[in-house]
């Protein structure tokens, strides 16, 4: 339980302010309030399924773009996995810093623009011209992106109630204060008709309009009127503060309500609700002062530590009170522990209530609280509503949680419920700041999630999540491998695969006994000694009488023999693959190459060829035989196709930067890759515009020449999200 706090008046104070309705109110103003939608951002664009963020170099406080060891700028935002905060890059696209995100899942998105500067310290700045979307957060945009799954907390078309500004004074410190409130499309002053009033109060930072901005609570009520799913009511949103909550509510706030707008004040039809300490109060008011508030919601809420509740407050709250509601996130949200202590509190005191269980999704944050206001404002004033359980896909909140503690963690740490927890060491102590850089975007794209600093040690817990990412440290923006992982050394990105779900199916570990076996072997090559990984299924034969096809896998620019293992988890794709019985057994052979040269034949026929041949039963035959590659191995594949036809029959070429020629059939050469070619597979992302413009070329030339050919192109970047999508759709396709 939490401190809140608490202030005594006299006894039916507040009962016979309610009933006065002007008694202690010293002014009251009713304000016309515009509609709360999502403001529009100059610096925001939508093409395709793909949002832009276009901002002139010139406006950033850095004059920098990117994110290095020097200055430059990010773009901030709830963009992460399950709506974590999270930063993407805003990169040189001539005088402007830019950055793409998507495809979006259909919700609210408030983000920021950051500039880190050359001590990295961090400067927020936004468009001069774009309005303020969020009071709280003056610095925030806000983008709404609609869909089916959201259509509950989007605009109606007609119907909807309105929305006004109520300016009345403080009793607590004699000043102008405001609430917002909502009143429903068949709203009348007609005295016979008085509504119910709902009170929504807000977290600590948090305004009364913030409820508008980030909660949509304009388009969730409206919503449900219109769909006839909620009692005709009165909402009121406000911002009980700190000093003394209780005269705030009671004496300043309910009264200036009853003057202003035609409300009951019948305990029946009078509810209260908040979010964190807004929720804390509307506790407090209702176990204290029962019989004032018949509909009591608490969305991440907690008791007050001085809180007790006797046997006969009790009996007098649940004689009172129609309906006691209690919602939390996952233990992302910070009083994730509070509100499992405070259900416990009332419960055994004898106090009736509902739980809605913990929200698998999200945590403390306006995605749950948006869908908590939608179920309590359904639930208020409605005496036959008869399912007083959780709601789809909740979860029961069975226990307190107890993180790892600090040190005990080898990173990453991961929970039953695909909550994931990364600690460093204490080697970075001093740092100004530590992210995990990785996959986490919708598509593959890199964000940078920040790390807390906690003692000598940065830490964060992200999730849920499922499937595999790939990941590394940046500390003041230099790249770091993760310290604890000793498997994947060649490459400075770590592994991450969350069991669960269906993102990437195809990369998770098999059982040993359906596990393919990956060696690595050494040989002198044209650049010095180099290094091949090799592959073969779990069943190999050495001596089996029918030779074994081969797939020679290249890796990209600044990569090296060990990537399409360590990071493409090629290994866990054939493993997959094979036990599924959708591809042929093959030994596939993943080889390295120094620099970028522009003819890697000489070092593949020389060196890797017969080194794989003499250690391993794989067919000689040029139609048993097939090459790929992704980036500027794609780019070397494709080269060797054109300049070296004949000794493969199958090719794979995944994002490269540009086309190795063309096959021209006027040539022997050409008519050689015509004669020996079966198939070619194209892959490449869509953001990725230079390997699109290389693969449609590549299609339209091998196509022309009677060279069967497959091209994809998947929403993705110039990344393993795409290229392990491509070997996964090359490799049923060749043999």
């Amino acid at each position: 339980m939490k401190n809140v706090p608490r202030t005594r008046w006299p006894h039916g104070a507040r009962v016979q302010a309610v009933a006065a309705g002007l008694a202690l109110v010293a002014s009251t103003v009713i304000v016309s309030a515009a509609p709360a939608a999502a403001a529009a951002d100059p610096w925001e664009s939508q093409s395709g399924i793909y949002h832009y963020f276009t901002v002139p170099k010139a406006d950033v406080p850095s004059n920098a773009c990117g994110n290095s060891t020097g200055a430059g700028a990010e773009l901030e935002g709830n963009i992460g996995p399950s709506g974590t905060w999270a930063a993407v890059g805003l990169d040189a696209s001539g005088a402007n810093c830019r950055a793409n995100v998507g495809p979006l899942e259909p919700g609210l998105y408030y983000y920021q623009y950051v500039a880190t500067m050359p001590d990295r310290s961090k400067v927020v700045f936004r468009n001069p011209d774009s309005p303020i979307d969020v009071t709280s957060h003056p610095n925030w945009n806000t983008l709404f992106v609609p869909g089916p799954e959201v259509a509950w907390m989007d605009d109606v078309a007609t119907g909807g109630g309105a929305v006004s500004e109520l300016a009345y004074t403080s009793p607590v410190d004699d000043s102008q204060h405001s609430a917002t409130v909502w009143t429903p499309p068949d709203y009348t002053t007609k005295p016979s008709k008085a509504y119910p009033v709902l009170y929504l109060l807000a977290d600590e930072g948090q305004s009364s309009r913030e409820w508008l901005e980030l909660g949509r609570a304009q388009q969730i009520l409206d919503n449900l009127a219109v769909n006839g799913d909620l009692a005709s009511m009165v909402v009121v949103m406000a911002d009980a503060g700190d000093a003394d909550f209780r005269a705030e509510v009671m004496d300043g706030l309910v009264p200036a309500v009853h003057s202003a707008y035609n409300v009951s004040g019948k305990v029946k039809q009078t509810g209260i609700a908040g979010i964190g300490r807004g929720a804390a109060q509307a506790l407090e008011l209702a176990a204290s002062e029962p019989g004032v508030f018949g509909s009591v919601g608490s969305f991440s809420g907690y008791l007050s530590d001085d809180t007790h509740i006797t046997p006969a407050q009790a009996r007098k709250l649940n004689a009172k009170t129609d309906l006691l509601r209690f919602y939390v996130g996952n233990t992302l949200d910070a009083n994730y522990n509070a509100t499992y202590e405070a259900i416990q509190t009332l419960e055994q005191a004898g106090v009736r209530l509902e739980s809605d269980g913990v929200h698998p999704e999200t945590g403390g944050v306006w995605d749950t609280w948006r869908e908590n206001l939608r179920d309590f404002a359904a639930r208020a004033f409605q005496p036959h509503v008869r399912d007083h359980g959780q709601s789809a896909g909740h979860r029961l909140q069975t226990g307190p949680y107890t993180a790892p503690a600090a040190g005990s963690i080898t990173t990453p740490h991961i929970d039953a419920d695909g909550m994931v927890t990364f600690e460093t060491g204490t080697q970075w102590a001093d740092a100004k700041d530590v992210v995990l850089w990785g996959d986490w975007a919708p598509n593959g794209q890199w964000f940078r999630i920040p790390l807390t600093k906690v003692g000598d040690r940065w830490r964060t817990t992200i999730g849920p999540i499922d499937g595999y990412y790939y990941w590394r440290y940046e500390v003041n923006g230099v790249a770091f491998h993760d310290p604890a992982d000793t498997k994947n050394v060649e490459n400075v990105e770590s592994q991450l695969f969350v069991p669960g779900g269906e993102r990437t199916p195809l990369l998770a570990d098999l059982p040993a006994d359906q596990t393919g076996t990956v060696t690595t072997l050494t040989y002198a090559g044209s650049a010095g000694s180099s290094k091949l990984k090799v592959w073969t299924p779990v069943d190999y034969d050495p001596n089996r009488a029918e030779a074994y096809p081969v797939l020679y896998l290249y890796h990209g620019f600044g990569q090296n023999y060990a990537s399409w293992t360590e990071v493409g988890r090629a290994a866990q794709i054939l493993d997959n693959l094979y036990a599924r019985g959708e591809i042929k057994p093959m030994v596939v052979v993943m080889p390295g190459y120094a620099g970028a040269p522009g003819d890697i034949w000489g070092d593949l026929s020389g060196n890797v060829m017969p080194l794989v041949s003499a250690q391993y039963n794989v067919s000689d035959d040029p139609s048993q035989r097939a090459m790929a590659g992704l980036s500027w191995g794609g780019r070397l594949t494709h080269g060797t196709m054109i300049s070296h036809p004949g000794n493969f029959a199958y090719y794979g070429i995944f994002s490269p930067p540009f086309a190795s020629g063309s096959v021209n059939p006027s040539t022997p050469a050409g008519q050689t890759t015509i004669a020996t070619t079966k198939s070619v597979t194209l892959f490449a992302g869509d953001v990725d515009t230079g390997a699109v413009s290389a693969i449609n070329g590549m299609e339209t030339n091998l196509g022309s020449n009677g060279i069967p050919v497959v091209k994809t192109v998947i929403p993705g970047p110039h990344g393993f999200d795409v290229w392990w999508q491509g070997l996964s759709d090359l490799l049923p396709r060749i043999f």
